[in-house]
């Protein structure tokens, strides 16, 4: 069971009645097709998230599948949300793996509808703005709960909400308490008045109480007599209404490197930030940044147990405190300070993702100019698997890379595109070479097509590196026919064509001519065109001989094996498999290493030589079970069935049908 909860908080106080109204709709709900749907609504600061998970706390035995979460704003570009890119990640929280998530859309939806039809668990959605991206996020069970946290009522929703629930302001006891909790000062107690008279000023929301209780603490030797007053007579004379007034008070009272920080961090990629890119976006160091964040965290201004809490140590501004610091740097900062820190940032980002492209993928071609260490900011502790003796820690360090550049998703996305706008066509360049070994592992991402337009339109207006046309332009060929955009395709190519003729004769130039001659043969292939295909291969693969090129001859003469499978010709493909097989083992190319072991297998097999297939295939096995790729294991399980059934070995061949039958089943996928 995966429970996606936090920490409970030190201090919650009422909501007994919107908690009841919800224990008393799921009691009562009984025997409908689709979950109970609960709507928790009102500002920015009233606690709503806080109160969507009390509940799942509470109801969390009567859900034994699990409690989900999800945030609508992480998956937010330009306002919109990608519903398939959500579904994705709630899919991979029900254990199905990335490589087994449905490409297309509707695929994904019936994938996500099987992995639920039978589930009691919480969905909680937080920071929706419209019905549109809550239904395609509904499970398929009646037995499951979705709480939905909102600004506004989703008045819009097709059905309507089965239970929609307002959240107010908190009354005045209740805010009395609360701030109690915060503080624990014997002031409060021997000062009723003054503490009447700020809890007044806080309306309710406990996000002001909290931001209250950190101003109290700060000032311990004031009594409340004349602390409250002089925040008070302070608003009056700004005239800014309701909790603006708090933020803007405690926000005087920083020091001048933690209101620097505050008002850059609104400005971070994403809007999630880790203590490394914070970092960077600072610029004084990291002694520096993590006092700033202290202080943020002490002043109520920033949350540091959301950071401690969670797994890839991620924190964000809420809603409201993201858009006062907004506010606040468009109003105080000096100009250029918010676009100087976005741009340190995004070299900095530009940098590391360089490093995990590199570590997760090993060393191949690239044209993007290569970013310096920043002296102001470190790296992020990821490790050169190069640099291990031990090939098991040599592929953990891999691992380790790839899942960073998969929690970062969202940041590499949405740093190419403010790059993009800024006209940093280098870092654009740059982060569209991560960006294409990153969609090549998951190829789901909705953006990656849009990305790397963005990086040929950077590519052309620069105009003085061929190099850059050249690239991304085959990058985004291939994306285009994997989308079924042939057509365009072709036309990508045609043009990287066209930049060809600018490039010299160096070696990284002719590796990029072979480069495009292997796209075309590619582009051949999805055509079904696989005699011109062989010859583009064979073509590229003497270039790549010609220039010392092992890697790309090693992939090249794979490609040449698969075209002449796909010919026909079953003795050329067995020895080119066979050959590119050996030279991905002499180069200690642990991935090509599988998929030419796993190609010249099949190609053995149906030459009727399963003697010597076996083994490749086993192997494969062990290997998919190291890497816990249940993908590639149901894929090695149904060759190694139809192996074994050509054999004569019917319960050997049964059993491997069952436990790829069983892993795909697990992964929601029918069989």
């Amino acid at each position: 069971m995966r429970v996606q909860l936090p920490p409970e908080p030190a201090c919650f106080v009422d909501r007994e009645e919107q908690t009841e109204r919800v224990l008393r709709a799921v009691g009562e709900w009984r025997g409908r097709s689709r979950p109970l749907l609960v709507t928790l609504s009102g500002p920015q600061g009233m606690g709503k998230t806080e109160l969507a998970r009390l509940i799942a706390r509470v109801l969390r035995e009567e859900f034994p599948d699990g409690v989900l979460s999800v945030d609508l704003d992480d998956f937010r570009m330009g306002g919109a949300v990608d519903p398939g890119d959500v579904l994705a990640q709630l899919l991979e929280s029900l254990d199905v793996e990335p490589a087994f998530v449905a490409a297309q859309f509707k695929a994904r939806c019936t994938q996500y509808w099987s992995k639920t039809a039978d589930a009691r668990l919480i969905l909680i959605v937080d920071n929706a703005r419209y019905a549109s991206e809550i239904v395609p996020l509904l499970p398929a069970s009646g037995a499951s709960l979705v709480i939905v946290t909102s600004h506004s009522p989703l008045r819009d929703l097709e059905d309507g909400a089965a239970l929609g629930i307002s959240v107010p302001p908190l009354e005045e006891w209740a805010a009395t308490e609360l701030l109690q909790l915060l503080v624990r000062d014997p002031r409060l107690a021997a000062d009723p008045e003054s503490v009447r008279t700020l809890v007044r000023l806080c309306e309710g929301m406990p996000a002001a109480l909290h931001v209250a209780g950190g101003w109290v603490r700060q000032h311990r030797l004031r009594p409340l007599s004349r602390l409250v007053p002089q925040l008070q007579n302070e608003w009056e004379e700004k005239g800014i209404p309701g909790v603006e007034r708090f933020w803007d008070t405690v926000y005087e009272g920083l020091s001048s490197t933690a209101a620097l920080l505050y008002r850059l961090l609104p400005h971070h990629p994403a809007g999630t930030f880790t203590l490394d890119s914070a970092t960077a976006l600072l610029g004084l160091g990291p002694e520096e940044c993590e006092g700033a964040l202290e202080e943020l965290d002490r002043a109520g201004l920033l949350d540091l147990s959301e950071m401690l809490s969670s797994v890839d140590g991620r924190m964000r501004l809420p809603g409201p405190l993201r858009a006062h610091a907004l506010r606040r740097s468009r109003r105080d900062a000096p100009e250029g300070e918010a676009e100087d820190g976005l741009r340190r940032l995004l070299r900095w980002l530009v940098r590391q993702f360089q490093r995990a492209d590199r570590f997760a993928a090993g060393p191949r071609l690239i044209v993007g100019d290569e970013f310096a260490a920043l002296p102001v900011a470190p790296d992020v502790p990821l490790e050169d698997p190069k640099e291990a003796a031990d090939p098991a820690e040599r592929a953990a360090r891999s691992d380790r890379a790839s899942t960073w550049l998969y929690e970062e998703r969202h940041v590499l996305f949405a740093s190419l595109r403010l790059a993009h706008e800024r006209a940093m066509d280098a870092e654009v360049v740059a982060l569209s070479e991560v960006v294409w070994t990153y969609a090549l592992d998951h190829p789901h991402q909705a953006d990656v097509v849009g990305a790397l337009r963005l990086a040929v339109a950077s590519a052309v207006r620069d105009g003085a590196r061929p190099t850059w046309l050249v690239r991304t332009r085959c990058q985004l060929a291939r994306h285009l026919w994997e989308t079924g955009q042939v057509s365009e395709a072709q036309h990508q190519l045609d043009d990287a064509g066209a930049a060809l003729r600018g490039l010299g004769d160096g070696e990284r130039d002719r590796k990029l001519a072979a480069s495009l001659i292997e796209f075309r043969g590619m582009l051949c292939g999805v055509r079904g065109e696989w005699g011109p295909a062989a010859t583009e291969f064979a073509r590229s693969r003497e270039m790549h001989l010609e220039i010392g090129n092992s890697y790309g001859a090693m992939l090249q003469t794979y490609r040449l094996g698969q075209a002449q499978e796909k010919l026909g010709d079953l003795e050329a493909a067995c020895e080119l498999l066979t050959e590119a097989h050996e030279m991905a083992l002499a180069q200690g190319r642990e991935r090509m290493s599988r998929r030419t072991g796993f190609a010249l297998a099949g190609v053995l097999c149906r030459l009727g030589r399963t003697d010597r297939a076996r083994p490749l295939y086993e192997e494969s096995l062990r290997a998919a079970r190291r890497r816990r790729s249940g993908f590639d294991e149901a894929r090695v399980h149904d060759a190694l069935a139809e192996l074994a059934q050509g054999e004569g070995r019917t319960a050997e061949a049964a059993e491997h049908r069952t436990a790829a039958r069983d892993i795909r089943r697990h992964n929601g996928l029918d069989v």
